[in-house]
């Protein structure tokens, strides 16, 4: 048996594990990484350790922590409150602007991650106001995320394209965007339909209290002295009219964690400074300013998530190590059937991006595509569309960047359930969406 082969069969035996004996995967794939890299991929501990998303647990962790007191402070139930007004108090619409601040953002040169990084933890607080499924408004806000995210000025965008000039294929910028817009907004509209969206339609308008404090990630705290605290009016049931439109005032310590949010989005967008470390630095400055506010919030770092994302991540590095992807998808590409190695490749790439870079997939498919793109029987921008769309609209799973800052942005949920349920939508975008970008994009070229 092939060292590739043992290595799809150890992460196949982490999720059967992780799934029957409720095991933390991240601690099952550290332990699969330190067996499968010494004793089959013969890599030392620097090997091993080279697949370690040290990026994305400082983002997870910076993040976390910063909206952990901006939940503690009251910052959030301001914004709840600004929200609403800007949307008239129709509750259905948040999803929907989440969907589309998120994906300006990422349309105007952010990367996805950071997008969805800044924006989640807001829309996830929303969700938990309101009564809306967090499974929809994380899904909206990462479907917004990539919506935007191939415009011709974007980072994935100009990666793409660029690749496309640098193999000498023909490429289209604008069907590009337009094609991963499509997308998502449909899928985003799917998803809306599905997971309770209609029912919000149906609420109508809300004037809404500030929300309630939270403590532990699974153990609201007291709403009524949440409220107290914060010299709030009564906290009404969600998705109803309440019976006080009192807004949270803006203390000094709420003014300067708005503007620390605010300096975040700057930082990121305009000066490209690494969203993580720019948000731990303003979380600490934070608390060094007002500890008791603050005090808690390290605990509500989402740390069961950091420990299962980055061991998965670190396992998937071990399988790059190894050469386990390039193996895959040099297999598929000498089928020498091209519709079907077509499609093969579309699930490739999704399933891999479900685990690792969107980016670093895109950059290795889109160059394994080459020779059968050369041949002319696959039309090449309707092939590098679905490839791209294939590799990018599965960042919902919760493995996925995207998706585990979602996952750890949400309060006051069972995190394993949540989990359970970004696995599963994240599963069936991989199984039907290469599918159907293939029917739409590939085959109609063909020939």
């Amino acid at each position: 048996m092939s060292p590739e082969l043992i290595s799809i069969l150890v992460l196949a035996v982490v999720f059967v594990i992780a799934t029957t004996r409720s095991v933390n995967m991240g601690a099952l794939a550290f332990a699969a990484a330190f067996g499968v890299g010494e004793l089959v991929a013969d890599l030392d501990a620097d090997g091993i350790f080279a697949g370690f998303p040290g990026d994305l647990f400082v983002v997870l962790v910076g993040v976390t922590y910063l909206f952990a007191i901006a939940r503690a402070n009251g910052t959030t139930d301001w914004l709840v409150h600004a929200s609403i007004r800007l949307v008239r108090g129709r509750v259905a619409l948040i999803p929907w602007v989440m969907f589309f601040i998120t994906g300006a953002l990422t349309a105007i040169g952010a990367v996805s991650p950071a997008a969805v990084a800044i924006v989640a933890p807001i829309a996830l607080s929303f969700a938990a106001r309101y009564g809306i499924s967090p499974l929809l408004m994380g899904a909206m806000v990462v479907h917004g995320a990539q919506g935007g995210g191939f415009s011709p000025i974007s980072i994935y965008g100009t990666i793409v394209n660029g690749i496309v000039e640098r193999e000498n294929l023909p490429g289209n910028e604008v069907a590009l965007f337009l094609t991963s817009l499509i997308a998502n907004l449909v899928i985003a509209g799917v998803v809306f339909v599905l997971f309770g969206g209609m029912k919000l339609w149906k609420q109508g308008a809300t004037a809404e209290g500030p929300a309630p404090a939270t403590g532990s990630d699974s153990h609201p705290a007291d709403p009524a002295a949440g409220n107290r605290a914060a010299g709030a009016a009564p906290v009404p049931t969600p998705g109803t009219a309440s019976t006080s439109s009192t807004e949270p005032a803006l203390t000094p310590a709420r003014i300067a964690t708005l503007t620390s949010l605010v300096a975040l989005v700057v930082a990121v967008l305009a000066f490209d400074l690494d969203a993580g470390l720019t948000a731990v630095t303003l979380a600490a400055t934070l608390s060094a300013v007002w500890p008791d506010d603050s005090r808690k919030a390290v605990t509500q770092i989402a740390w069961s998530t950091v420990l299962l994302i980055c061991g998965v991540l670190t396992y998937v590095g071990v399988l790059d190590e190894m050469g386990t992807i390039t193996w895959a998808g040099e297999g598929v590409s000498d089928i020498g059937i091209p519709l079907l190695a077509a499609v093969l490749l579309c699930y490739i790439g999704a399933i891999v991006s479900a685990f690792a870079s969107s980016v670093g997939i895109m950059g290795a498919l889109i160059p394994l595509a080459v020779p059968f793109l050369a041949q002319g029987e696959i039309g090449a921008v309707g092939m590098i569309a679905a490839l791209a769309v294939s590799a990018t609209v599965v960042d919902v799973s919760p493995f996925s960047t995207n998706g585990a800052l979602v996952l750890a942005a949400a309060p006051d949920v069972d995190r394993e359930r949540f989990f359970r349920q970004l696995m599963i939508y994240g599963g069936i975008v991989v199984a039907v969406v290469p599918a159907v970008v293939w029917l739409v994009l590939v085959v109609p070229g063909f020939g």
